[in-house]
């Protein structure tokens, strides 16, 4: 198991984020969903939960400090994780936390914001909450609603067309020919979302959050069904669809920026966590842990088990 107090110190963090900058909420998720990973895969190595715990420290201690500007914001990485005393919601209040996040998760959920954040972010607050509504204290509820707030008029995020088409926001790429995903339901999303990862994970394509947030994605609206908000989770489908499309729009970059590696070792295993940085992506600490446990979610969704076993395998290219 992964040590509970990165559960509170994450969802401390999170709360805090809108002081910062929204895409700042990959801080503290970060850790919330090391915790999470730590429970959903209970019988992980010492060995792995050693190492994860190395990674959620380097996060606390700013090595990944690219989300913020922090002179121009005013904020430090040191202020979000700064200890707090947090007030003892009564009974009914902790009880309702996790639905006023999902109120202000539900004025933006509807379309594509920054790559699925706005949804990835208030899915492992919502949990948090649920599993424990004790942390429902008022400064982190009404943070959380701030967090939400920051996506309500943000875009899909950008995309990379190579060198002749460059860097473009999402809004401005033409999907006339990038056919709708067909899914309806969050049992197809998960499949077609597999599905992806199998047939694309060993090329490189740049933008809109890559397979590892399209992964994220599909977890977060699984995380909202199963916490109790299933029209919320089925509103989000149209976004994961746009998402999902505005990712096959991409082209394959392995001629001009070379193919991915792949990683031998099992991410389960210890001798995996010998590898402390990606060879090929950036922000890794917060990304490899949170789509490690974003995979897990969905791993856990279907019972297709040769479908997970081939995706487990092209999991090697996002891990590397």
């Amino acid at each position: 198991m992964i040590d509970f107090v990165y559960l509170r110190r994450g969802l401390i963090a999170l709360s805090r984020a809108h002081r910062a900058s929204g895409m700042a909420g990959h801080l503290g998720s970060a850790l919330m969903a090391g915790y999470f990973f730590g429970e959903l895969r209970a019988n992980l190595p010492p060995g792995v939960c050693f190492a994860v715990e190395r990674d959620l420290e380097r996060i606390i201690g700013g090595e990944e400090a690219i989300w913020f500007n922090a002179e121009k914001a005013g904020v430090t990485i040191d202020d979000l994780f700064a200890p707090a005393e947090l007030e003892v919601p009564d009974a009914a209040k902790g009880d309702l936390a996790a639905g006023v996040v999902a109120e202000a998760l539900a004025k933006n959920i509807d379309k594509t914001r920054q790559s699925g954040h706005n949804s990835i972010f208030a899915s492992i607050a919502i949990r948090g909450l649920c599993d424990h509504p004790e942390f429902g204290a008022p400064e982190i509820v009404e943070g959380l609603q701030k967090l939400m707030a920051t996506f309500d008029k943000e875009g899909p995020g950008r995309g990379y067309f190579g060198k002749e088409g460059g860097w473009k926001n999402g809004g401005a790429v033409k999907l006339d020919g990038v056919p709708e995903p067909k899914y309806d339901s969050l049992a197809e999303m998960v499949n077609e979302t597999l599905d992806e990862v199998i047939a694309i994970a060993p090329h490189r394509r740049t933008g809109f959050g890559g397979l590892h947030h399209l992964i994220d994605h599909a977890a977060a609206l699984i995380e909202l069904n199963d916490q109790g908000f299933p029209a919320l989770a089925e509103r989000g489908l149209a976004a994961h669809r746009h998402h999902l499309r505005l990712l096959r729009a991409l082209p394959i970059l392995d001629d001009e920026e070379g193919a991915l590696v792949r990683v031998d070792e099992d991410p389960l295993t210890p001798e995996y966590w010998e590898h402390r940085d990606s060879v090929q992506f950036g922000a890794a600490l917060t990304h490899r842990i949170k789509c490690l446990y974003g995979f897990t979610v969905l791993a856990k969704t279907t019972d297709d088990e040769t479908r997970v076993a081939k995706a487990s395998e092209s999991m090697r290219y996002l891990l590397a």
